[in-house]
């Protein structure tokens, strides 16, 4: 018999949906979700391109979770963010191949920043990347550096912040990363079990903890920030880092997650393999 389980953030209770979405083709690890404009979910898979047939690093399902197409075969070394971004963009973080990939809906590249097997020109290993309501973005330069590098919309280089240390405003693996309605930058500092806020040129403004090695950050639209640890739990901040809510909706902690416009939250996790749904009740 099927137990159905529930959980509650904040205010809100959720129902729980795990396995969700048809991902019966999908070969790799389920490392990151997003959702586009028009409600599409791309799931990012991760191989191991030095023992695993190439494969196609993308999934896409309808808002249902029923496969709609996959692509990307062979497009990443070791694909670990994604994020939809302005104008129908979806931007793949490729981590060991020091690189941010531009993506339109179909799988086409359309530009990318950062070189392959060039590390630090100017990524090294970055691990997330974040657009701002400009159209703007930032990218969390996690794994080599400990940065925060910030672009406008036509993607030319405008700054960068960070250093590695356990000092406030510095990182230990700056891991998920986003930017609410104001322009305050949220970061996931992983190995320092601590988000911090900046603002939109870097300041630091706040650093709260309360986490184990949080995996990603996202916000919604009244700038309530989610963050998914390695307890497991999802915490719920309101934008001035007030803890409103935790519960565990997964087993072994999320590595990346978003937010659909219906309320659903949907999170991607390595162990097990699968992508589970929160959805409003």
């Amino acid at each position: 018999m099927k137990t159905e389980l529930r959980v509650r953030l904040g205010e809100r209770s959720f129902g729980v949906e795990r396995p969700w979405g048809d991902l019966s083709q999908a070969r790799g690890k389920i490392t990151d979700v997003t959702i586009d404009a028009e409600g599409r979910v791309y799931v990012l898979l991760r191989s191991d391109v030095a023992v695993d047939a190439p494969g196609p690093c993308v999934v896409v399902l309808n808002r249902d979770g029923d496969w709609i197409a996959s692509w990307g075969e062979g497009l990443c070394v070791d694909a670990h963010k994604i994020a939809a971004g302005p104008d129908g963009v979806i931007a793949i973080v490729d981590r060991d191949a020091h690189r941010i990939l531009f993506c339109d809906r179909d799988g086409v590249v359309r530009s990318q920043i950062g070189q392959m097997h060039q590390p630090g020109a100017p990524f090294n290993h970055p691990s997330d990347i974040a657009f701002a309501p400009d159209g703007g973005f930032y990218v969390a330069d996690g794994y080599g550096h400990a940065l925060v590098h910030r672009f406008d919309r036509a993607g030319r280089h405008l700054s960068n912040w960070g250093s590695v240390g356990t000092a406030p405003g510095a990182f230990l693996t700056p891991h998920g990363i986003c930017v609410l309605s104001d322009g305050r930058v949220i970061v996931a500092d992983r190995e320092n079990s601590r988000v911090q806020a900046f603002t939109a040129t870097g300041d630091l403004l706040a650093v709260w903890d309360g986490f184990l090695r949080p995996q990603d950050v996202v916000a919604d639209a009244a700038d309530r920030i989610h963050v998914c640890d390695s307890i497991p739990t999802l915490s719920l901040l309101a934008s001035d880092g007030d803890l409103l809510g935790r519960c565990r909706p997964v087993l072994n902690g999320a590595h990346g997650m978003w937010l659909a416009p219906n309320g659903d939250i949907l999170l991607a996790e390595t162990s097990p393999n699968r992508l589970t749904r929160l959805f409003p009740v």
